[in-house]
């Protein structure tokens, strides 16, 4: 196992520590294989039910004009990836001549399958080492939901970017995920894979930050260290015993 490092210039200090926020996706769990077993799922749905749909979504150039498109024609959805995807299902539908009310029930396919997760080996221990001894807040600009994934109750409050309205690196949202931990943005310890959203963002916002760093990918010598860098949440319980 490897010796989770301290980072400076800001010493970590454990003693500061009164509540956890932490981000979900690829820090609890590896991101990319649920998003590629729920899109299979979802393509076999569509296959089913809209096929002239199904067959425009296998067009990996069409599918990718289409999410353009709707990045460019709905910023208001940017925080909501939920939004995002049903969205993109709706317009395949629409440009396939297939029923664009398939959307919604298109959708909660995929959701359902996107619930499905496989936490990495330390997530679950650290997890409740954590919440046996602070107020745990999940902190996530992605749309897992907390409870249908299996851990809501680790968690004292989830915050996503497409409920509160922006996502990381935001200082609002660690400022929230604060206020819902129940202590001041310099008592939180925020943790999370993500150097620019989870890393500099909570120490711009205040917080200290601790970086798992699961696959030795080195921190940008232009950017703010985090208090810590560990290899995985195990290390993590062990410096905050």
């Amino acid at each position: 196992m490897n010796t989770p490092e301290i980072r400076s210039p800001a010493a970590f200090d454990p003693e500061r520590v009164r509540g956890i926020t932490i981000d979900l996706d690829d820090t609890l769990w590896p991101i990319w294989p649920t998003i590629e077993r729920a899109e299979r799922v979802l393509a076999a749905w569509l296959a089913e039910h809209a096929p002239a749909a199904a067959a425009l979504a296998g067009s990996a150039a069409a599918l990718r004009e289409v999410r353009n498109h709707i990045q460019a024609t709905r910023p208001d959805l940017h925080h909501d990836l939920s939004a995002l995807r049903r969205e993109s299902i709706r317009l395949v539908l629409e440009r396939a001549g297939d029923d664009p009310a398939l959307a919604e029930p298109a959708f909660e396919v995929f959701f359902a399958e996107r619930q499905r997760v496989e936490l990495f080996e330390d997530a679950l221990p650290a997890l409740e080492w954590l919440a046996e001894r602070y107020p745990v807040v999940a902190l996530s600009n992605g749309n897992a939901d907390v409870h249908r994934v299996g851990l809501g109750r680790h968690f004292k409050a989830a915050l996503s970017a497409r409920e509160f309205g922006v996502g990381k690196p935001d200082a609002r949202i660690f400022h929230a995920g604060a206020q819902a931990a129940g202590a001041e943005p310099q008592h939180i310890l925020h943790v999370g894979d993500d150097i620019h959203l989870d890393g500099v963002g909570g120490l711009l916002a205040g917080l200290q930050v601790a970086w798992v760093n699961r696959h030795d990918h080195p921190w940008p010598a232009d950017a703010p260290p985090p208090h810590l860098t560990v290899p995985d949440l195990l290390n993590l319980c062990r410096l905050l015993a």
